[in-house]
């Protein structure tokens, strides 16, 4: 039967619009949608990086130490598994539009707090709230970009998200050098209230865009996830098609009310060896895309510059720059690719070009002290790991995650991705300096190597390509129907 199916949607595909001319005009509509929801991934990025700059007059203002400074520029990644976990019950209660919106309102309270905190507690308080709000934007940015998409821009448009991550990054940093000229009781105060300005705007603009036809579906709104899908697919027949996909998933139990949150889903992934294996694939996944040491290089750059041989503080803030543009960048490759080249061919790239990278690095930090053409080999050779991360697993992690979870669980699924990212991200940032102390930076980095290649074995051997298929069509794939 299911054989009869797709051969019917391969017709329909197959034949012509008379009305529409040859080739179908690309729907703009969803990726306005996605981007608008994406944006709130600046924040994150901003409120994860703007203590770089803001820690050095926070130590002159308020006295705080150095401990102090390393708790709260790294515990914020803690803090955000609580709202990771808490953002797949919000969405698929009040729905993904204002658990965006949500996300905003905890992005305005956090660097209040911290711009009026007047002592330690209370910037760890401000640093709580705005954790929540990030693991509220790693879980529902990715889930609304997936939801809202046609299968033929899925793949970019998920993806944004993580482009946005790291705009907000470099903007922090443009940041700390813009208010760092103003009193030390004022310039991190500054730096932080910048922060409470965007949450206003993007939960406006958020309230503006439709909810996903996915939740209302699931919610037992039909008539208006029909209105959707005419409005985000590219022709009438792929609109009808898929509501009819969604339809099938929702009335055979894959998302009905009541069914996506309390135990019963959960019972069914413990039961269900489809569910079972898509769980696992996505907390894979996540573990792989930070425990291969990304962090190291974006929170420790000058460390590593160091010790590759580079000595005035001017040429180790210069080539931090490169590695964050390069991070960022590269992410554009990605998005380039994602939909016309697939998710597998990426991953399977990007993990393989990680490992190698990395061994290069480690072999070239063995060498350190052999002159400055080894030092300058060390740099190209730690910019290529962060290209090869940014064009495949950095972006890849989240698109293919929120694609392939089952409706009725894909809010908590990807709820469970991210705390398992956020928690070894923590991890990587907490245990960096004694790794490379206690086995030297090129083991350090011989490790993180040793990791990619595990990833590249993974993405060969148990992740199927997803590019051009439904969100719904993903149920018959991975058997989580």
């Amino acid at each position: 039967m299911a054989a009869h199916q797709h051969d019917a949607e391969a017709l329909l595909l197959a034949k012509p619009d008379a009305a529409a001319p040859p080739p179908a005009k690309r729907n703009k509509y969803p990726f306005f949608c996605a981007v608008l929801a994406s944006m709130t991934s600046i924040l994150t990025g901003y409120n994860v990086a703007v203590m770089s700059g803001a820690q050095i007059f926070m130590a002159e203002d308020l006295g705080v130490s150095d401990a102090q400074i390393e708790v709260l520029s790294g515990v914020i990644n803690l803090y955000s598994l609580a709202g990771a976990l808490l953002a797949g019950w919000t969405s698929d209660r009040l729905g993904r539009r204002l658990t965006i919106v949500l996300a905003n309102v905890f992005f305005l309270a956090g660097p209040l707090c911290m711009a009026l905190a007047g002592g330690y507690n209370a910037l760890m308080v401000g640093r709580f709230i705005a954790g929540i709000a990030v693991g509220y934007d790693f879980v529902i940015a990715p889930i609304y970009a997936a939801e809202i998409s046609p299968a033929s821009s899925r793949g970019l448009l998920t993806s944004v998200p993580e482009i946005f991550n790291n705009t907000g990054v470099m903007l922090s940093y443009v940041s700390n050098l813009a208010f760092s000229g103003l009193p030390a009781h004022l310039s991190w105060r500054v730096m932080f209230a910048a922060g409470a300005v965007p949450p206003v705007f993007l939960a406006a603009g958020t309230l503006t865009m439709p909810e996903s036809p996915r939740w209302l579906a699931m919610k037992g709104r039909v008539a208006e996830a029909k209105a959707v899908l005419h409005k985000t697919s590219d022709t009438a027949a792929e609109a009808e098609r898929r509501l009819l996909e969604i339809e099938d998933v929702v009335n055979t139990g894959g998302g009905g009310k009541g069914s996506s949150h309390g135990g019963g889903a959960w019972r069914e992934a413990a039961a269900k060896p489809g569910v079972r294996r898509v769980l696992a694939m996505v907390l894979t996944l996540q573990f792989f895309q930070q425990a291969s040491g990304i962090d190291s290089v974006v929170l420790y750059g000058p460390r590593i510059l160091a010790a590759a041989g580079v000595t005035t503080n001017a040429s180790l803030l210069s080539l931090n720059v490169i590695f964050g543009v390069a991070k960022a960048g590269s992410i554009l490759i990605a998005m380039a690719l994602v939909d016309r080249a697939g998710r597998r061919p990426l991953l399977l790239v990007s993990t393989g070009g990680m490992a190698a990278s990395l061994v290069l690095v480690g072999t070239l930090f063995a060498a350190a002290g052999a002159g400055a053409a080894v030092s300058a080999a060390s740099v190209a050779a730690v910019v290529a790991y962060v290209v090869f991360f940014s064009m495949g697993l950095g972006p890849m992690a989240w698109v293919y995650s929120s694609e392939i979870l089952p409706l009725r669980l894909r809010g908590q699924g990807a709820g469970l991705g991210t705390a398992m990212n956020r928690t070894m991200c923590a991890v990587v940032i907490m245990t960096f300096i004694s790794l490379y102390k206690a086995v030297t930076m090129a083991g350090a980095f011989y490790i993180y190597a040793a990791v990619a290649a595990a990833a590249f074995a993974f993405v060969y051997t148990c992740l199927p390509e997803t590019r051009g298929r439904s969100l719904e069509d993903m149920e018959e794939l991975f058997h989580t129907k």
